[in-house]
């Protein structure tokens, strides 16, 4: 099973939503999701990064991979076990995350949505995860 993510550049309540991604990230783990799926951009995808590195703690089987928008960047990819860059080649430069994040979107079983507002990028990739019913799994 592949868990990806989709949610904001800033944070509102970093505790709050730490806790939330504790809990509904062991959930999945439990029930059975293996391979997670990162941006690696902004406040909730390095928090989502950081909570995954506490949980592959407890569950070493799990396996984190950051996905890459850009073939030849330079890019940190810790705490993940791997990157990936996929088929966007063609792409051009202004829109590789936008293609990136709906090929994430495709690849995965769930989405774990920190969506708060309609405007931006985190906005549109859960309106293409829900155009494309996957199974989201909202932050209240």
């Amino acid at each position: 099973m592949i868990i990806t993510f989709c949610g904001h550049k800033e944070l509102y309540d970093e505790k709050e939503v730490k806790v939330w991604l504790e809990r509904v990230t062991e959930n999945l783990i439990v029930n059975g999701a293996e391979t997670f799926y990162l941006g690696g951009y902004g406040a909730f995808d390095r928090l989502a990064a950081s909570v995954l590195a506490e949980q592959k703690k407890r569950y070493p089987h799990i396996e984190l991979v950051l996905i890459l928008p850009y073939l030849n960047r330079r890019k940190d990819i810790s705490p993940c076990d791997s990157s990936l860059y996929p088929p966007l080649e063609s792409v051009p430069k202004k829109l590789a995350i936008v293609k990136r994040n709906q090929w994430m979107v495709d690849q995965a079983d769930i989405v774990i949505s920190y969506v708060l507002h309609s405007w931006g990028g985190a906005a549109k990739t859960l309106e293409y995860a829900q155009q494309k019913n996957k199974k989201i799994i909202f932050f209240k």
